[in-house]
């Protein structure tokens, strides 16, 4: 199965079962007015063709990841400022902190990853989006 998706589009690949991580996609639907975003979860049939095909190792990365067929996956801070950079404004001035070393970065981010579910909680399954949304998601 390859994973497919409109040329314009970027894929957000998150933690299905991560409070944070669904209150996060909302968000980006909420803020996402040019319709760049598609959504699936990690657990899913695509969310793990890709991480199966890019070998991404679940231990070091399991919340978010951003993918497109031309440029592949990226992870963690990036992932999450080079999705804010697509919000418009004020969230795009997120972009700032590429200044910031990614060693940096990364290491607040798997601070916060690594907590999420005590500071957040975790639901049972994951999160089934609306009808109305069901076109963002893929299977």
């Amino acid at each position: 199965m390859k994973v497919d998706i409109p040329n314009h589009k970027k894929l957000i690949l998150f933690d299905g079962v991560c409070n944070l991580c669904n209150s996060s996609v909302q968000y980006v639907i909420e803020h996402d007015k040019q319709n760049v975003f598609m959504f699936t979860a990690l657990q899913s049939d695509a969310g793990q063709e890709i991480i199966k095909e890019y070998n991404i190792d679940t231990n070091k990365t399991d919340s978010i990841l951003l993918y497109t067929p031309e440029q592949g996956v990226v992870s963690k801070s990036t992932a999450a400022i080079k999705i804010a950079s697509h919000l418009g404004f004020p969230q795009n001035l997120m972009i700032v902190f590429f200044i910031i070393p990614p060693f940096i970065r990364n290491w607040v981010y798997d601070y916060i990853a690594k907590n999420r579910y005590k500071w957040y909680g975790k639901k049972e399954s994951c999160w089934i989006p609306t009808p109305e949304l069901k076109s963002k998601f893929l299977e």
